[in-house]
């Protein structure tokens, strides 16, 4: 590996986990930080995809604004400028909670910026507590 492959790879492991730790403890702000300006996402594979730092803030404030959320990461691979990895979300709000573990492929910049992410899961994946 280069330098150049060591030091992306590096920040991309460190963005994975600013990801999780973000999901857990941080604001849809902190996470659409991570994003490159021209960023897409497609959360699940098939849904619209959202590629504007607006819709992506409204889209992780629904994890944000939960009066519960726990994110765990179970595995990660990287390799050149993509990360795969699975990780557990459980989720709570008005007495209700929810979990669900997604495939994140996220594809990074040369700054370390993701940009795109594909999640793989199906509706059926979403199990209430």
């Amino acid at each position: 590996m280069t330098v150049e492959q060591t030091s992306l790879v590096d920040k991309i492991d460190a963005a994975v986990e600013s990801y999780i730790e973000f999901l857990n403890t941080g604001t849809a702000e902190q996470i659409a930080d991570l994003y490159a300006p021209s960023a897409t996402v497609e959360d699940p594979i098939g849904a619209d995809i959202r590629d504007t730092r607006d819709q992506l803030v409204e889209f992780y404030s629904i994890i944000t604004n939960m009066e519960e959320r726990t994110a765990t990461l179970k595995w990660k691979k990287i390799a050149g400028d993509t990360a795969v990895f699975e990780f557990t979300l459980v989720t709570g709000t008005s007495g209700m909670r929810f979990e669900i573990t997604p495939v994140d492929i996220m594809v990074f910049d040369a700054d370390g910026k993701v940009s795109s992410m594909r999640a793989v899961w199906q509706p059926e994946d979403l199990k209430q507590l």
